[in-house]
């Protein structure tokens, strides 16, 4: 193993407050299919599963009877690639780090910890999302819906990314917002810190953890407790 600890961490809602975006872009598709639009914190509670999913769970999520005819799959995939080709073209109008990541990326740089990112977005649009807002450089690899045939809740992952950074289960941590990030590491026997007021419909009771946080703020302190020889 080359570093010393391994940590994982999911984007939207975790790393950067991408809330802003992600609605404008659903809003997008939306009016444009001729269904409702929602407001930011609504979108809050949608993501973490990909743009599908987003699309699904805002379309499905509400009166069934008043989208009985939605259940066209080739609708749906259209909706999805309108969100995608929409979404990545104004990736960065709003969004925001969440308050402490920069500082806690480069601590954690200090005590050579290895770092992932570990999301559903799509691969192209998690890369291009953290090289615009400026922290891409921090990790040593991004992991995105379709990198591999599986994504979050599926443990593996998150066991395919320790394992390509040579990494060591028993030295690893994941970082989220969501049941996603958390029942993933959990099934994958991976500690979590779970940020409060994810983006998730869950409250944070409801949701596995083993720290709770609000922001990156001090955060320090918690890994300090794993970084063991």
């Amino acid at each position: 193993m080359t570093q010393k600890y391994t940590i994982l961490f999911d984007l939207d809602g975790t790393l950067v407050d991408t809330a802003p975006d992600l609605m404008g872009a659903h809003n997008h598709v939306m009016k444009k299919y001729g269904f409702p639009t929602k407001s930011t914190d609504e979108i809050r509670n949608l993501v973490g599963q990909g743009a599908g999913a987003l699309i699904g769970r805002s379309i499905w999520g509400q009166a069934k009877k008043e989208y009985q005819s939605v259940t066209d799959q080739e609708i749906k995939d259209k909706m999805s690639k309108d969100f995608v080709e929409y979404y990545g073209k104004n990736i960065i109008k709003q969004s925001t780090l969440i308050n402490g990541v920069k500082e806690f990326l480069k601590w954690c740089k200090e005590k050579n910890i290895s770092m992932a990112v570990c999301t559903n977005k799509q691969e192209h649009l998690a890369i291009d999302l953290l090289k615009k807002i400026g922290i891409y450089d921090y990790f040593e690899y991004v992991a995105g819906s379709n990198t591999f045939d599986y994504c979050k809740p599926d443990p593996r992952h998150i066991t395919s990314i320790i394992e390509i950074l040579d990494g060591d289960i028993k030295k690893s941590l994941m970082i989220g917002d969501s049941e996603t990030d958390a029942n993933a590491a959990r099934a994958a026997s991976v500690p979590v810190i779970l940020l409060e007021n994810g983006y998730t419909e869950k409250k944070t009771s409801e949701i596995y953890h083993n720290h709770l946080i609000k922001d990156f703020i001090g955060v320090e302190k918690i890994v300090s407790t794993y970084l063991k020889d």
